[in-house]
């Protein structure tokens, strides 16, 4: 995926106080990398932090596996929803051994089994085929109320998973012009859990579970892909220019005399 962003500073360098009272990096001496804009293009590419948010097409693929295998099975077996529920459980035990093979986290490799095992187990309990992608469906819900809340307390949750993501926890948040952009960046990931809850709930109404192991192909990796260019396209436009990037909070000099003072003290 191609996602150019002209933050031409996320490469780590010395800092120094530059005329707006803030600090940020120095990359007066930096050279840029050999083969031109294409270089360019690829580095800015290569250091996206966001990419860091995704398991790769792999990890795209592999979440919506269990759902896409539980609405085929259960169509082919002739709309057994025990053969359905067991085969859905069964990859999701495989995925699982292959992270674990792969030295994933642990976390990460058991929480897509999880995943799985309570979708299989509300609509075992249910009796219903389509309840399977409930817990999907709600758990959009929430994440849409979630995101939007964290926004308007000014705690835009992009900001959050992405400066947990690359080492900087909450360091973004004495930059105002991060903050900002977080914030509008954060209303298209709002507006994409919106979208998913909105489809998966027509269908879920309709008891459509082919639309819906469709729609949970289509709303994953693909649509992640797009909000990820939609949010760097937003906060390329919000960041002013001159700004470091991401990676390089710019702290107002107030701030930075307040934290040195009590450093000192």
């Amino acid at each position: 995926m191609a996602l150019v962003l002209s933050f031409a500073a996320d490469a780590p360098g010395c800092h120094t106080r530059d005329n707006e009272g803030v600090t940020a990096p120095d990359h007066s001496d930096a050279e840029p990398p050999e083969g031109g804009s294409s270089a360019i293009v690829a580095v800015a590419d290569h250091d996206n932090p966001m990419h860091r948010l995704l398991g790769g097409w792999r990890g795209g693929l592999e979440s919506a596996l269990p759902s896409v295998v539980f609405a085929s099975t259960y169509v082919i077996a002739g709309l057994s929803l025990t053969t359905a529920l067991v085969a859905a459980v069964v990859v999701a035990l495989i995925l699982t051994a292959l992270r674990l093979l792969r030295h994933e986290k642990p976390v990460r490799a058991v929480g897509g089994l999880l995943a799985v095992g309570v979708a299989a187990l509300v609509a075992a309990r249910t009796g219903n085929a389509a309840d399977y992608f409930l817990p999907s469906l709600l758990a959009n819900a929430v994440s849409a109320l979630a995101w939007a809340l964290s926004i308007l307390v000014g705690w835009p949750l992009l900001g959050v998973v992405v400066g947990f993501a690359v080492g900087q926890r909450t360091s973004w948040r004495a930059d105002p012009d991060l903050v900002r952009a977080y914030s509008r960046a954060s209303w298209v990931w709002t507006a994409s859990f919106v979208i998913r809850a909105g489809v998966q709930g027509s269908l879920w109404a309709s008891d459509n579970v082919i639309g819906l192991g469709i729609a949970r192909v289509v709303l994953g990796w693909p649509m992640v892909l797009l909000v990820i260019a939609a949010s760097w396209w937003v906060v390329k436009r919000t960041l002013p220019p001159g700004h470091p990037g991401l990676l390089h909070p710019r702290v107002p000099a107030s701030t930075a005399d307040t934290v040195r003072n009590g450093d000192d003290t």
